[in-house]
Parts: C-alpha cells; sequence; structure tokens
C-alpha cells in the first residue's frame, strides 16, 4: 500500500491508540495515588471507555476501508463489535468496584489489564489476515492469565492461573501450526486470498486440510468447545469473580467474532468439507456441557459447564453459515449480544453475594429471596434467559440461530439444541429453588468477608442468613438493573440490535440480503 494511503486513514485506529494509552494513563495513575484513593482509578478507566465508544461511534461510521495492506478493515462488523467489546468493559470494570476494593490489591494493574484485552479484541474483530488475528488473540490470552491468578493469596487462583497457561500455550502451539501448514501450502495468509484459493483448491494437498483442522482445534481450545473444555470449570472455579465473569463473556465473543470473520471471508467455499464437522463438534459441546452442569454444586463450576453449552448453541450458527441468508451470521452476533446481558445479570448478582457473604456453593442461596428479594429476581431473570424460556434474551437469540439451522437443512442440529435448551432449565431451577425455597441454613458463626489482606475466611455456613446483615451498594444494584433491562429489550424488542447486525453481516458476506 503507498504511503500516501497508509497515513491518509491513519485516523480510523485513533481508538485503538487510544485505548493503549488510557491502558498506559491507569498504570501511571496507580503510581501516583494514595492506598485510599485507589477506587479513582475505576472511574478513570469508565470515562476513558465512555470517551472512546463516543469517538469510535463518530469517527468510524459508515466507514469501509483496509489498512495496511489489507491487515485490518474498518467496517460495519468491526465497528459493531469494537462498540460491544468497549460496553462490555464498562460493565465489568462496574462489577468489580466493589470486589476489587475488598479481595484483591494493585487496582491499577487490574484495571489495565482490562483495558488491554478489550484492546485485543477488538484488533481481533477488525482482523483480515491470520497472523494478526492470532498476535491479537494472543495479547487477549495474556491478559486473562494474569487475571485469573490475580488473587495470588487464594492458592485456587494460582492452579487455575497455572492450568489456564498451559492449556493456553498448548492451543496457541496447534493454532500456529496450523497457521504454518496452511501458509506452506497456500502461501497466503489474507483472508480474501485464502478464500480465492480454497475455491480454485481442485485436488489440493492433504496438509491444507490438515492445517485448517488444527486451525479448528485451536480455536476450540480458546472458546472451551467439547472435547477441548477441560481446562475452563478449573479455570472458571479458581479466577476471581469478575474475572470469571469477563472470562465467560468477553473471551468467547471475541473469539468468535475472529472465527465468524474468518469462517465467512475465508473458509466459506469449503463449508461442504467443514461444515458437518462444526455441526458435530456443536452437538458434542451442548449435550456435554448441559449435561455435566446438573451434578455440579458450585455456582461458577455449574457456569463453567452452562457457558460450554452456550459455546455449542455459538457453534450451530456457524454450522448454518451461508453466503446468500445473513440469518446464521445475524444469529451468532445477536446470542452473544444477548449472551451477555444476560450472563452478566448473573454473575453481577453472584458478584454482590459473595461480597456480602464470602460464599460461593449452590447451597448457600438458599433462602436469598427472602432477604434480598431483587438480587434472587435478577438471577432468576438471568437463568431463564439462559434456558431459552419466551420474554427474555435466550429465547429470541436461539430462536434465530435455531431456525438458520433448519433452513441450512441441519434440522437434526436444531431440535438437538432444542432438546439441550429443556435439559438447562431443570440445573437453572435448581438454583432457583435453592433462592425461593429451600429455607436458609443456619448461621454456625460470624463472616468475616475474605481481603486482600485476608483472602481465607472461615468456611462458615449460612450464606443467606449472612447476607441479610448487608446489602449490595448502589452501584452494583445500578448495574444489576442494566443488565436485567438488556434481558429484556433483546428478547422483546431486537430489531435496533438487528438492523446493526445486517450491516455486519454484509460487510462479511456481501452476498446475504437483509
Amino acid at each position: 500500500m503507498p504511503e500516501t494511503n497508509l497515513t491518509s486513514n491513519l485516523h480510523l485506529l485513533l481508538p485503538e491508540f487510544l485505548l493503549a494509552t488510557l491502558a498506559f494513563a491507569v498504570f501511571a495513575i496507580d503510581l501516583l495515588l494514595p492506598a485510599n484513593r485507589k477506587k479513582l482509578l475505576a472511574w478513570v478507566s469508565v470515562a476513558g471507555l465512555i470517551g472512546l465508544l463516543a469517538l469510535a461511534l463518530a469517527l468510524l461510521w459508515g466507514e469501509n476501508e483496509e489498512m495496511y495492506g489489507g491487515l485490518i478493515k474498518v467496517d460495519s462488523y468491526a465497528l459493531f463489535f469494537k462498540s460491544f467489546f468497549i460496553l462490555l468493559g464498562i460493565f465489568i470494570i462496574l462489577s468489580s468496584v466493589d470486589y476489587v476494593g475488598k479481595h484483591l490489591s494493585h487496582p491499577g494493574e487490574y484495571y489495565g489489564l482490562i483495558l488491554f484485552s478489550v484492546l485485543a479484541m477488538n484488533v481481533m474483530a477488525a482482523s483480515r489476515e491470520i497472523l494478526t488475528a492470532y498476535v491479537a488473540l494472543e495479547l487477549m490470552s495474556f491478559s486473562f492469565y494474569i487475571m485469573v491468578s490475580y488473587a495470588r493469596y487464594n492458592p485456587r487462583s494460582n492452579e487455575a492461573g497455572i492450568k489456564y497457561v498451559l492449556i493456553g500455550a498448548f492451543s496457541s502451539a496447534i493454532l500456529l501450526f496450523g497457521i504454518s501448514m496452511l501458509y506452506s501450502t497456500i502461501g497466503v495468509t489474507h483472508f480474501a486470498d485464502i478464500s480465492a484459493t480454497l475455491a480454485n483448491a481442485g485436488d489440493a494437498s492433504p496438509a491444507l486440510w490438515v492445517g485448517l483442522a488444527l486451525i479448528l482445534v485451536g480455536l476450540g481450545f480458546k472458546v472451551a468447545a467439547v472435547p477441548f473444555h477441560m481446562w475452563a470449570p478449573d479455570v472458571y472455579q479458581g479466577a476471581p469473580l469478575p474475572v470469571t465473569a469477563y472470562l465467560a463473556v468477553g473471551s468467547k465473543a471475541a473469539a468468535f467474532a475472529l472465527m465468524l470473520r474468518l469462517f465467512a471471508e475465508a473458509f466459506m467455499p469449503s463449508i461442504d468439507d467443514w461444515q458437518i464437522i462444526v455441526a458435530i463438534i456443536a452437538a458434542i459441546t451442548m449435550t456435554v456441557g448441559n449435561l455435566v452442569a446438573i451434578a455440579q454444586h458450585n455456582i461458577k463450576r455449574l457456569l463453567a459447564y452452562s457457558s460450554i453449552g452456550q459455546v455449542g448453541f455459538l457453534l450451530v450458527g456457524i454450522a448454518a453459515l451461508s453466503e446468500t441468508s445473513p440469518l446464521a451470521s445475524n444469529g451468532v452476533m445477536l446470542h452473544i449480544v444477548g449472551y451477555s446481558f444476560t450472563n452478566l445479570a448473573v454473575f453481577v448478582g453472584i458478584i454482590a453475594f459473595f461480597n456480602m457473604t464470602g460464599k460461593e456453593e449452590i447451597a448457600d442461596f438458599s433462602g436469598l429471596a427472602d432477604r434480598h428479594p431483587f438480587l434472587a429476581a435478577a438471577m432468576a431473570i438471568g437463568m431463564f434467559s439462559l434456558a431459552g424460556l419466551p420474554f427474555f434474551a435466550g429465547f429470541t437469540t436461539k430462536f434465530y440461530l435455531f431456525t438458520a439451522a433448519a433452513n441450512e437443512g441441519l434440522l437434526w442440529l436444531a431440535g438437538l439444541a432444542i432438546v439441550n435448551s429443556l435439559i438447562s432449565l431443570y440445573y437453572y431451577q435448581v438454583e432457583i429453588r435453592h433462592m425461593y425455597i429451600q429455607p436458609a441454613p443456619d448461621m454456625e458463626g460470624k463472616l468475616e468477608p475474605a481481603s486482600a489482606h485476608n483472602p481465607h475466611p472461615p468456611p462458615v455456613g449460612g450464606g443467606a442468613e449472612d447476607a441479610s446483615r448487608h446489602s449490595p451498594t448502589p452501584l452494583i444494584i445500578g448495574v444489576l438493573i442494566l443488565m436485567v433491562l438488556g434481558t429484556f429489550f433483546v428478547g422483546v424488542y431486537p430489531f435496533p440490535i438487528v438492523e446493526a447486525l445486517d450491516a455486519a453481516t454484509s460487510a462479511i458476506l456481501p452476498g446475504a440480503g437483509s
């Protein structure tokens, strides 16, 4: 690309440059603030992200330009996910403020890592070259490796961090090996060039298909698809609660933003070769995730397997991609949005409960509705939405995905997905039964919440009794209200979002009509 073109549109990357600057600024401000004013770092981060969201919308609206010779594209698809990831970063930081103050030290590094992970997600969504996407994926992964093990005085957090690093490094090696085999066979790494080569592949070398298979395996590890999911339950349980929420929503949304563009722009010509493979992985993933979730007693492990089941639903949309229909692509993106509101509603409720009690076992939530009705109601709404009941986000988003699968001849997969939604309703109702029907256990002692100085609270009973002594802060209640409203909005009136999704789909599948 000529230098004049390179510099003339460099302003289109201004949100990314400023986001990196904001992360370094948070690190620097952290050095200057006294210990009793560290909470200001969260508000600096939130204010910066709000400004960047406004800048991105004003600067990038309607743009459709390639940069650096096609490595990155600024289009409606990238703008949609940039806006989504910035909003997600804002909500995660707001949800973390109370938790970080009580349970974690060094908040500056924590908020800075969230900002760097948002930067990586933005680049992943805009990448149109596989090595650029890989570098962005690794930046996101490195941020999560640190955040998972951030509670350094908690042995479970340290164990989770070690497991995540080892499995993450292994999956990255597989992904990079697949990319190398792809490049050695066809000599290109840009999505458009890969698509053109696959369209004329004919009798391609077996190494090409092995490379594509290894790329699929590497991405399967990143999204915790079965049988590459073994790291997720332990990592979810050991990580600090806001990090678990961010990992469940953010990492999956970013990985699927990359997968959707990769499969739509690069691998679409060979859809007959990979569609059935992705469909089978989707079927196994949703079934294993939902069945194993039934046996869980820890709320974070239950949501880990629930998240694995949701990955299966998203893979249904990938398997149902079509060059002529936007339904599957729209369904994947809409499910990401709806799942984010829904899952955060549940996780923010759990964070509020943990801040009050230091507990996270399912039985600890017994009697919660009597002590904190709104907290229990918000979590119940989120779980009903995850199960796909009408009037909630999960019903609308699953309807899109399952209809897309049926339209592409994958009726068996759509039917299996419906059965799995019914299975998930059972284990969500177990938690709801504890909150609304089970009586609170007797309090065995006064609970002392964990903190950075006292990271191991005594394992006493009576979670709901202890919760009655305290109330969630107005900040976390405000975030919870926004998540509940978002869950209803996507479920009842998703049309404004669908219009944005149509524009995003047109950017990656030009032949798909609205």
